[in-house]
């Protein structure tokens, strides 16, 4: 199965956000490429946000080109076989944490934000990852600086989406 049929499949079981997934689905219907970030009518990516053992706290980053506070994520890649997979390669990639998991039940919601030319979407596919016990984090190149930050503390540094992805993943916790 291509990283396109999954991502229709993974769109087509995940019961939130009716209207916006359709968008996915028909993004992805009319572009064959819409995977991969070349399409420049908008491509799906894959993210998840860390939460730490205690479920306490969530690790975010400081992206390098946007300066803002967000989960770990970023393009799928030629390699990847589900959209999980690369949500959890980029969730690993960006944290340095290894082993993390993916809760169960597939994304825990969808973004869709426009980004500059010449591509103009990203239709993100968020999950939500588990860190393991004793987990230790390392700074990527995309990133300025990664950091934990409590529930509470997470509106005050990061915008409206990471706020509503968290609050959906605590929501399946």
């Amino acid at each position: 199965m291509s990283l396109h049929d999954d991502a229709v499949l993974v769109l087509k079981a995940y019961e939130g956000q009716p209207e916006l997934r359709q968008t996915y689905l028909d993004h992805l219907s009319a572009h064959p490429d819409g995977m991969w970030k070349a399409c420049e009518a908008g491509h799906l990516t894959a993210s998840a946000l860390v939460i730490d053992p205690e479920r306490e706290r969530v690790l975010l980053t400081l992206h390098k080109k946007l300066n803002m506070w967000l989960q770990m994520g970023g393009h799928c890649e030629p390699g990847d076989a589900t959209v999980a997979a690369a949500a959890l390669r980029e969730a690993e990639e960006e944290s340095g944490v290894a082993g993390l998991a993916l809760l169960a039940g597939g994304p825990v919601r969808l973004d869709r934000h426009p980004i500059p030319a010449p591509c103009h979407w990203h239709l993100d596919v968020q999950y939500a990852a588990l860190a393991p016990a004793g987990a230790v984090e390392a700074i990527s190149d995309e990133s300025l600086d990664l950091r934990w930050f409590g529930y509470d503390e997470v509106a005050q540094v990061a915008d409206e989406s990471v706020v509503r992805l968290l609050e959906a993943t605590r929501a399946q916790l």
